[in-house]
């Protein structure tokens, strides 16, 4: 994982949990680049969704593409699995403009939180950011009036030399919530152990094991508890089967207080 740190119980009062976690928040929202409000239009649904269209050069302009010798120095977590497949779709919009979504960091950012794991809850991008390490998409929602919170930060890189290489979900930029164990590329097997810090008033914490190709998860735990407080550690063991890939996407979440998901981060391992 790639961490930038900025770094619930259920016996605190109500306006004490309130300030809480409003003040976290207002943490997360800060740690990228300015909230907007409008929800990104045309949001896939998963990697064969359609969206709105992106402009390039006419496909004639553009040079075929072809096998390269090309790492992208992290895990490929989502939307594709090799280079050979991001390759395979860029050839497919050249000749037809197919599923320009790809072009488009944040749509990407959403597909993968909505379509892939599931947090359907979370429905525009708050921030972006890009620099010489790729995009940082701040994805989440409005909350009861209209006070925005930011659940994650993606971390997204192209996949390919490119300029109309298709961007790749690598990972999260946590803060306020992070899974730091497994270790960012480390090998796994089966319980894995599972664990970060967290920053809240009443923790109720949500890991999930998945695999691209699986639409269900290859393996879940819910409610691991957690101290309330600031940067507090949490821990457990998620078993998971029926892995065939080399590449897997932990993903853990915590919420309840405001909506089931609140704040998540992800981890990209290998089998």
């Amino acid at each position: 994982m790639i961490h930038i740190r900025c770094s619930r119980h259920s016996m605190m009062p109500a306006k004490l949990s309130a300030v809480f976690i409003g003040a976290a928040g207002l943490a997360l929202a800060g740690c990228g680049t300015h909230a907007h409000n409008s929800p990104a239009p045309g949001i896939p649904a998963g990697p064969t969704s359609s969206a709105q269209p992106v402009d390039l050069p006419p496909s004639s302009s553009m040079p075929p593409v072809r096998p390269a010798s090309f790492d992208l120095g992290y895990q490929p977590l989502y939307p594709f699995a090799t280079l050979a497949d991001a390759q395979a779709w860029q050839g497919s919009h050249r000749r037809g403009g197919h599923q320009p979504w790809h072009l488009d960091a944040g749509q990407t950012a959403l597909s993968f939180t909505r379509g892939y794991l599931g947090f359907t809850e979370i429905d525009r991008v708050m921030s972006s950011r890009f620099d010489a390490d790729g995009a940082h998409i701040g994805v989440g929602d409005l909350l009861p009036e209209n006070h925005p919170l930011t659940a994650a930060v993606l971390h997204l890189v192209r996949f390919g030399n490119d300029p109309d290489s298709p961007w790749e979900v690598v990972g999260s930029d946590d803060t306020t919530f992070s899974l730091d164990t497994p270790a960012y590329g480390s090998v796994v097997t089966s319980p894995v152990s599972v664990g970060g810090h967290v920053s809240t008033v009443e923790p109720a914490i949500h890991v999930w094991v998945r695999q691209l190709s699986s639409e269900a998860p290859l393996g879940a735990r819910c409610c691991i508890p957690a101290e309330a407080g600031l940067n507090m550690p949490w821990s457990a063991t998620v078993a998971f089967t029926g892995a065939t890939e080399h590449v897997l996407t932990i993903a853990a979440s915590e919420g309840g207080m405001a909506q089931g998901v609140e704040r998540f981060a992800v981890q990209g391992v290998r089998t």
